[in-house]
């Protein structure tokens, strides 16, 4: 059985960019943390780090943040980075300001290129972040391609050779798998992470990609009621089923 973490309230708080120590004990003794409906003014105490603590504890009237371990699913717009230190618009200016603070930081599973949109996660969670990128688990992510010219006929059979080397690299991608949407769509699934590989991929046969989407990672699809800046918390099941297969569109 997992133990179950425990924290003081003041190093909880602390860690999740609520403020510093201090403040959470100023705050305390005015009123503003409760638990189970009384008022917690011992921020010495320790509790248990459960993720149900949310729906128990109030900061200043307001529900407690998710606690550590959050993995959140984010529909990326156009334009954003996937950078903590890039200038221009980054993809965490779209999360609440105090979760910059927050220790462990939060940070992108992964990148999607600054044209690239679509399904982006995030995670406090440094154990799960090395787990969906490792090679090993060949986690699989589905790109829908918006392309300049026609497809030819035969990317498909390259792509899923294992035998295509990109511009500048020694090594073959792994088999990807094409689906032909229309002469100038596809979606493409891939289980590896190179540098801008769909766009590679595709300027390898000639070709250009002029907008790109990712859709799926896994067996996680993101949900079309999820519009472009809007993210949500992944359930546990949800989680899991980023290493599943993908199902079909």
């Amino acid at each position: 059985m997992r133990k179950i973490p425990t924290s003081r309230v003041d190093r909880l708080l602390g860690s999740m960019g609520y403020g510093s120590r201090a403040e959470m004990a100023r705050m305390a003794k005015a009123g503003g943390v409760v638990l189970d409906g009384a008022d917690l003014t011992d921020v010495s105490k320790r509790i248990a780090v459960t993720p149900d603590l949310p729906s128990r504890m109030d900061i200043d009237g307001e529900p407690l943040d998710p606690v550590p371990g959050l993995v959140l699913m984010l529909n990326k717009p156009l334009g954003m980075t996937c950078s903590h230190k890039e200038e221009g618009a980054l993809v965490y200016d779209i999360l609440p300001d105090r979760w910059r603070r927050r220790d462990p930081a939060i940070s992108t599973i992964g990148r999607l290129d600054k044209q690239t949109t679509g399904l982006l996660l995030l995670t406090d969670d440094g154990d799960l972040l090395h787990r969906v990128i490792s090679p090993r688990r060949h986690v699989a992510k589905v790109y829908r391609a918006a392309l300049a010219r026609p497809l030819v006929g035969t990317e498909a059979a390259l792509f899923a050779s294992g035998e295509l080397v990109l511009e500048g690299e020694d090594k073959p991608l792994a088999p990807a798998a094409l689906e032909v949407v229309s002469p100038t769509e596809a979606l493409l699934t891939v289980t590896e992470g190179r540098y801008h590989q769909v766009r590679r991929m595709f300027a390898a046969v000639g070709n250009h990609v002029e907008a790109l989407h990712r859709e799926r990672m896994g067996g996680l699809t993101l949900p079309p009621d999820l519009a472009p800046g809007q993210w949500r918390l992944l359930t546990p099941e949800e989680i899991g089923s980023i290493f599943t297969e993908p199902t079909a569109p």
